[in-house]
């Protein structure tokens, strides 16, 4: 593990980097999707629901359920409106369907001892509302171990201000980079341990949107434990 603590990205700095990340790079989204879903389902070692949102961050979540279902470990998946992903995600979506696994509309979170939190990512700028809030309430009644991807659902990844309500996580797998949002404000409460995942994005990539990241980060492991202040 590198003994510089890795820069944090931005919402905004997130979006910029994915985009250079296809353009300039050529790495497209779709394989750091993959890549973003298998870092979480390693996570994953015990009998898990995966419950998605309608964004990019669902599109990690259903990448994560196609490996935890090749592990023999998944209960079931839960997406709030699978017809409005889009692009990577609805591919995530098309390719779990063809190993034979059912999507749910409605939320199931019985028999599950882990619960994998991909309904918001580091979009969130309001607090949820309708089915977004109640799966979100349902997911921290639940007395399940919660992972949530990138940061939890309902954070502001940007501030670390938690809307009413946002998920309380268990552990956070966050993606690339560390999120401010999770050691401001509400953050260091709701993230749990915190681990930060390789998907491969360039590092270049991230100088481009002035990141620098140390270049031994991860040298010593493809994921890597962070400390935040409590």
């Amino acid at each position: 593990m590198s003994s510089t603590a890795p820069p944090t990205l931005t919402s905004a700095q997130v979006k910029e980097v994915d985009a250079l990340t296809q353009e300039r790079f050529g790495i497209s989204v779709e394989w750091l999707m993959e890549a973003a879903g298998w870092q979480v389902a390693r996570f994953c070692a015990d009998p898990t629901t995966v419950v998605c949102g309608v964004g990019n961050n669902a599109g990690d979540g259903l990448a994560a359920a196609r490996h935890i279902h090749r592990w023999g470990r998944l209960v079931s998946v839960c997406c709030i409106d699978a017809q409005r992903l889009k692009g990577p995600a609805a591919r995530e979506l098309e390719a779990l369907r063809r190993v034979g696994v059912d999507v749910s509309a409605e939320l199931h979170l019985e028999h599950s001892a882990t619960i994998v939190d991909a309904i918001f990512g580091t979009g969130v700028s309001r607090a949820p509302e309708g089915r977004f809030a109640e799966w979100i309430d349902a997911i921290n009644a639940s007395r399940s171990r919660v992972v949530a991807v990138d940061v939890p659902s309902g954070l502001d990844s940007d501030t670390g201000v938690a809307y009413a309500p946002t998920v309380r996580a268990a552990l956070t797998v966050t993606l690339g980079l560390p999120k401010p949002g999770l050691a401001g404000a509400d953050g260091p409460r709701l993230c749990g341990d915190v681990w930060l995942a390789d998907i491969g994005v360039p590092f270049e990539a991230y100088a481009a949107v002035g990141a620098d990241v140390p270049p031994d980060l991860f040298s010593a492991a493809d994921r890597v434990h962070l400390v935040v202040a409590r």
